[in-house]
């Protein structure tokens, strides 16, 4: 099994890399944020490897604590790897526990791939794994100000990266001016 790779990046496609390591090449299915980088950029993944009768896929991910949650959410019925690393695209591993812990569906359905069924079973299936989280009461959750964006016309991953740098101790009004903000530079 595979579990980590360290390599150069030498291409691209929609939805994957290909990581040269030892001069062998790695296909791996990656987050959007994984990829932003370019071609010739170092590159450190966490993966998972799925092997099946159709063949292998690996699925990479930036650090070791997402890769745990991916492996979380694909031992839900209904969740193959390429649905649990369009959850991971969509948001931090963070907004995920907490929209499972809120029962807040609404996260998962606008996924590709995802409808309520499949929703509803990620948050009965996972929210006493996740229910332990330490939570603050009033905190904003960020799916509020990456749906606010999207419906500001900004596109998904303008909407994402931008959440993902907000500070989100704050309230869900102060995440989206500081959000605004970081879109306006």
């Amino acid at each position: 099994m595979i579990a980590y790779l360290k390599g150069t990046i030498i291409e691209k496609g929609l939805t994957y890399i290909i990581l040269e390591n030892a001069g062998i090449g790695y296909k791996i299915f990656v987050t959007p944020e994984i990829l932003d980088l370019r071609i010739g950029d170092t590159a450190t993944l966490y993966t998972y490897m799925k092997v099946s009768d159709d063949g292998q896929s690996l699925f990479g991910l930036p650090d070791f604590v997402t890769l745990q949650f991916f492996e979380l959410l694909i031992t839900v019925s209904g969740v193959g790897p390429k649905v649990a690393l369009a959850i991971l695209s969509t948001a931090r591993v963070d907004a995920v526990k907490q929209a499972i812990s809120n029962q807040d569906a609404a996260v998962f359905t606008r996924i590709s791939g995802v409808g309520n069924k499949t929703a509803e079973r990620i948050i009965v299936d996972l929210k006493n794994k996740v229910g332990a989280l330490d939570m603050s009461p009033g905190l904003g959750f960020t799916s509020e100000v990456f749906d606010a964006l999207l419906a500001l016309g900004y596109n998904q991953r303008e909407a994402r990266e931008v959440v993902n740098k907000t500070d989100h101790t704050l309230s869900v009004q102060e995440q989206l001016k500081h959000a605004l903000k970081l879109l306006g530079k």
